[in-house]
């Protein structure tokens, strides 16, 4: 999802366990509940969650492990991916895709089964953000090395569009009510787009927000929140682009959610390896409640509306090869590839 300059300064930190950062700070009850080890030696992105089945799908390297929301216990494995980054969902269909950075490839799947059902082709390169849009009935892969998005039928597959973006997309929302979202990373900026016409209604600065990545949306006060390099949360009024408030987090954020049940905002930050709750005070004022530690690389996360509990994927990384340079992934350690789940706990 992230620029390589940002996850490798993430990944260097790696063999790090949780991070001291924000520790002597209050976590408001929330602390590290369970830790799911899945193993394996394969980089990861997204999570996603469908509430109504208790599923996480959880995104690493070749394959989607789907794990149980309760207990944390593996129920199944979409196999044979290529390059994973996000998952979409859309349970009432029966139907979920998911991203294939490498082949550029949309893997479409039966979500009561977990079996592949076809293979879809983006028109752009790397697709990473990828998002069910129920008002369209249209499914969107943001394709990060072309700066465009694909549009496709959700229910034929049907190519339907190519969208020329302004830079680098990043994570998309959608309301459900014909309005989509994307950050453009490379540009510190956040689009509107207009599903139906697969069209760029607006392009609005984030600024200060240096270099977005995770985005969220709160629709009942129609206020997007966008997470960036800078230690920085910008929050935007959905509407109008208006810059309504900035709320400091930890360093190296890659997503973040919003719990509508609770008012509280969440970012997943890989390189202090903390997790920041917000609270929203009113759709103008927003304030930090905790800095939870979680462990480093711990940077993407997914939501369960129901609990209040929060899934994060994280694992450790071997020191730099000298061999490598200063831009040279470290190695993942066998075997300690995690799923954390975070909530409030005794």
């Amino acid at each position: 999802m992230n620029a390589p300059s940002r996850m490798l300064v993430a990944l260097s930190l790696g063999l790090l366990c949780a991070s001291g950062v924000g520790a002597t700070q209050p976590t408001a009850g929330y602390r590290v509940l369970h830790r799911y080890v899945l193993g394996g030696d394969q980089g990861w992105d997204y999570l996603a969650l469908d509430p109504a089945a208790q599923r996480v799908y959880v995104s690493h390297g070749d394959e989607v492990v789907v794990l149980d929301a309760e207990d944390g216990k593996p129920v199944g494995r979409i196999e044979h991916l290529d390059g994973v980054h996000g998952i979409a969902l859309a349970p009432a269909r029966h139907r979920g895709w998911i991203s294939n950075g490498r082949s550029g490839e949309v893997t479409v799947f039966d979500t009561a089964t977990l079996k592949t059902l076809g293979t879809l082709k983006a028109s752009g390169a790397n697709p990473d953000a990828i998002l069910y849009d129920p008002a369209s009935g249209r499914v969107f892969t943001f394709n990060g090395h072309s700066s465009n998005a694909t549009a496709f039928d959700a229910a034929s597959g049907k190519q339907l569009a190519t969208i020329a973006l302004p830079g680098k997309p990043e994570f998309a929302v959608s309301d459900g009510a014909g309005h989509i979202w994307a950050n453009i990373e490379d540009k510190s900026e956040l689009i509107e787009m207009d599903p139906k016409t697969a069209s760029v209604r607006a392009t609005w600065s984030l600024a200060p927000c240096q270099s977005p990545s995770g985005l969220a949306i709160d629709v009942a006060h129609r206020r997007l929140f966008s997470v960036c390099d800078n230690k920085t949360m910008t929050v935007l009024d959905a509407d109008s682009g208006r810059h309504v408030a900035d709320v400091p987090i930890g360093e190296g954020p890659d997503a973040v959610a919003f719990d509508s049940r609770r008012g509280l905002v969440f970012s997943s930050n890989g390189e202090s390896g903390t997790l920041t709750v917000v609270h929203e005070d009113d759709p103008d004022h927003y304030r930090v409640l905790a800095t939870v530690p979680t462990q480093t690389t711990a940077r993407t996360l997914a939501l369960d509306p129901k609990s209040g509990h929060l899934f994060l994927s994280a694992a450790k990384f071997g020191p730099h090869s000298e061999q490598g340079g200063a831009h040279h992934r470290p190695p993942l350690l066998p075997g300690s590839f995690t799923v954390l789940e975070v909530g409030k706990g005794p």
